[in-house]
């Protein structure tokens, strides 16, 4: 009997989790339509295992200038977007570090990203995917099984 109250509750805590991440990605999506009615947006992220994570939306101009800037960043599925100030007018490809004295260490990260990203994306180049978890620890297994042949 008291094998069912736990699975009754880990269900449902994982529908809670999952109605609480669509609540999030409709969130972003909100955020991002927005940015997208006024410009090109390019997108920054610092995902956190441990701390918070983050992430940062920029609507540019044709030319590389911020129009408007957001950011959402947070431990939960609570975390929501909030308007970035101090970024409007500046050309986001020249983006230098007294530009992000305001920001903390993961924001700043953020915005190396999204900078990076639009980079890439100018000059005709995709943007490379990130490694799961489980694919990072495949690729070790497979080296360690190397090694020892």
């Amino acid at each position: 009997m008291q094998i069912y109250i736990i699975m009754a509750f880990m269900a449902g805590a994982f529908l809670i989790q999952m109605a609480l991440g669509y609540l999030q990605l409709k969130h972003f999506t909100k955020a991002y339509a927005e940015m997208r009615r006024v410009g090109k947006v390019a997108i920054g992220k610092k995902p956190g295992k441990i701390r918070s994570g983050t992430i940062v939306l920029f609507a540019i101009s044709n030319n590389g200038n911020i129009l408007k800037a957001k950011k959402m960043q947070g431990v939960t599925v609570m975390a929501t977007f909030k308007d970035l100030p101090g970024f409007e007018g500046k050309n986001l490809r020249n983006l230098k570090d007294q530009d992000m004295a305001h920001c903390n260490k993961l924001l700043k990260s953020a915005i190396q990203d999204a900078v990076s990203n639009y980079k890439i994306i100018m000059s005709g180049g995709t943007i490379p995917e990130k490694s799961s978890l489980f694919r990072r620890m495949m690729v070790k297994a497979e080296h360690v099984a190397t090694l020892k042949k």
